[in-house]
């Protein structure tokens, strides 16, 4: 009842509400920057203005010739066509590659090579990597029930950055963290290695200029069984439903529309009915606060373009597209096993 009487509030003041009062197992928990300097910031080739309104892309080399590759915190590694690879078939081979997007239903099939590669922001500025594993795509296949999917025996037009983490279970199985390239930069001095995603760019290393402010930490889980972190622990409300559901939540900045998945106690199956209320809140207590909120058909500058819901038995989850960058900074912290979230 006191997540509806919230909302009651809240919508007849606003469409859509960005809240970021603390709980205390998030404050006394906070990673400490002060030591380290290592870090690049990188525009986004297609920053316009404050906010985004599209997936960003950032500069991609493996020589002179600069791709523009989507920037994909839903995916880890660096997929792109076999035929943008300078000599590729001349490059150490670790074995056969595969990659799946489930929000499309695109499978990238190839080989992961060993090479470095080179990152680059609007403004020139640049992060280089160690010799690292890419996934030379040779062929794309469809899932059957890809939501957006062409298959070709000839792919020329692949170019993805991905720098997420945990999401080998989500048919990326050979995703793990040696494939991140933000996490693989040769840089001098002592790093602390992960990123903070804002509306205009990415910083490439924690530092302590780039991670001031005010977070609000989470600490992340080990896997049991691979050496990379699990999800942003979250729950889910829908229509002030209590208890909210919790799971996982996922920030993709590969998406505009939100995924998620809940049980049949916060919703029915179908499409979400426009103007229900859509509550995320940061971590497992569900009677914290909401981090964020809006109203299903909004078009805040948070709110995503649409909600794709999967009412089911599986874990709850919510990917939250890129628009959730309109109201926070997002800080990923690899060594420390930290996100953070910064209201903007």
């Amino acid at each position: 009842m006191a997540i509806q009487s919230y909302r009651a509030a809240a919508f007849a003041a606003v469409t859509l509400a960005v809240l970021v009062q603390g709980h205390p197992a998030f404050a006394e928990d906070r990673p400490d920057y002060e030591r380290y300097k290592a870090g690049v910031f990188l525009r986004y080739l297609n920053a316009e203005g404050s906010d985004i309104a599209k997936t960003p892309s950032i500069g991609l080399s493996f020589g002179e010739r600069v791709l523009h590759a989507t920037l994909d915190s839903g995916s880890t590694g660096v997929v792109v066509a076999a035929s943008f690879i300078p000599n590729f078939d001349q490059l150490p081979v670790l074995g056969d590659g595969k990659l799946t997007y489930t929000s499309s239903g695109r499978v990238m099939l190839g080989s992961w090579v060993t090479t470095p590669l080179t990152l680059s922001g609007k403004d020139g500025a640049s992060v280089t990597t160690e010799p690292m594993p890419v996934l030379a795509v040779t062929r794309v296949a469809c899932l059957e029930t890809a939501r957006d999917c062409r298959p070709s025996d000839d792919p020329r037009d692949i170019a993805m950055v991905g720098i997420g983490f945990g999401r080998e279970g989500d048919r990326q199985g050979q995703s793990t963290p040696d494939k991140n390239p933000v996490l693989r930069v040769a840089a001098e001095g002592e790093q602390r290695k992960g990123y903070i995603l804002t509306a205009d760019g990415i910083h490439v290393g924690l530092t302590k200029e780039s991670a001031r402010g005010d977070y609000r930490f989470v600490k992340l889980e080990r896997q049991a069984d691979l050496p990379d972190w699990k999800g942003v622990p979250a729950c889910i409300s829908l229509s002030g439903q209590t208890p909210p559901a919790c799971g996982s939540m996922l920030v993709d900045t590969g998406v505009g529309a939100m995924f998620m998945t809940v049980p049949s106690s916060q919703a029915a199956s179908g499409p979400l009915p426009d103007g229900t209320s859509v509550a995320i809140l940061l971590g497992t207590d569900a009677g914290s606060e909401p981090l964020y909120s809006f109203s299903s058909g909004d078009t805040s500058p948070m709110a995503p373009s649409a909600v794709h819901l999967d009412v089911s038995d599986k874990p709850p989850f919510v990917n939250t597209s890129f628009h959730f960058l309109n109201g926070f900074d997002v800080l990923y912290d690899a060594d420390g096993g930290y996100a953070g979230f910064r209201k903007r």
